[in-house]
């Protein structure tokens, strides 16, 4: 089993959606109910902390420099450290109904971000397309958007539907930025759900598996290849980071434990690092 070291204690919440930024050499995320963002450099272990605007489900860097933000108030250009933000578009209408959640850029520099229904009362989210500041919907009949990330060859988008326990696939042209038909790529049967997901060097995805503890790596053909267990049982998400994409870093959730779960988790909310032997893909900025 790999060594798993907490690098960050920021008692998040909810810890989401690692990136790292490939200019900067740090790895950002977010709270997604304090809010913050979060920036480590594991070169010298400095940790920023910064109060975004409103909450974010996910967020992407920017070629241009800053972030990519998809929020309450739908998508914009935000600078953490200056405070300045320019909005860009809204397609959920303020979250009356859905709110923006996971979302990821492709390898030509678009973002493709999913939204999901806050009363769970149907499947109201979509999947949604940001390509130089042209927003389009993409696909729907969603319940709750999570793992966005793509195949090394970039033919194929995964995206989990978290409420339905199931990952799909989707076949992609990265020239067109189109999808072809949702597919079921695996199911999670019993306790847990999928979250955040990310795909290594060898083509397998790891997806954080929510409520059970534990990382999954699929297998290309979606069977399950390895689990590897957490001290902590609401990882949120993961990505590889640092200089040679070597460190799988996990996102954490003190979400709604009960004071003795959290008092026998002391991990909870925390940014967590392991080696598990493979190295990442590089993570994609949102060109302008």
């Amino acid at each position: 089993m790999p060594t798993i070291a907490c690098v960050a204690q920021t008692n998040d919440v909810l810890g989401e959606v690692p990136r790292w930024h490939p200019v900067e050499r740090a790895l950002y995320w977010i709270d997604a109910f304090k809010p913050a963002v979060h920036r480590l450099d594991p070169a010298t272990g400095t940790l920023a902390s910064f109060t975004p605007p409103e909450k974010l489900g996910s967020f992407a860097p920017c070629a241009g420099g800053g972030l990519l933000i998809a929020g309450r108030n739908g998508l914009a250009r935000y600078d953490p450290a200056g405070g300045r933000l320019e909005r860009i578009a809204d397609p959920e209408a303020g979250g009356a109904v859905n709110i923006l959640n996971d979302g990821r850029c492709d390898a030509r520099g678009r973002f493709w971000v999913g939204s999901m229904s806050k009363t769970m009362e149907r499947a109201s989210g979509r999947l949604y397309r940001l390509t130089r500041g042209r927003l389009d919907a993409v696909d729907d009949n969603i319940w709750v958007s999570n793992g966005v990330c793509f195949s090394p060859d970039d033919k194929k988008m995964y995206f989990a539907d978290s409420h339905v326990r199931t990952i799909f696939v989707y076949d992609f042209d990265l020239t067109a930025g189109t999808l072809g038909a949702r597919r079921v790529f695996a199911t999670m049967d019993g306790p847990g759900v999928p979250d955040g997901s990310s795909v290594d060097a060898e083509g397998f995805m790891w997806n954080a598996a929510f409520d059970v503890g534990c990382l999954i790596r699929y297998a290309p053909d979606g069977r399950i290849d390895r689990t590897v267990a957490l001290p902590v049982s609401r990882p949120t998400a993961c990505a590889f980071g640092g200089p040679d994409l070597a460190t799988l870093y996990v996102t954490t959730a003190r979400f709604r434990l009960p004071p003795e779960k959290l008092k026998a988790e002391p991990y909870a909310g925390s940014l967590l690092a392991l080696d598990v032997g493979v190295r990442g893909l590089p993570e994609p900025m949102y060109e302008e």
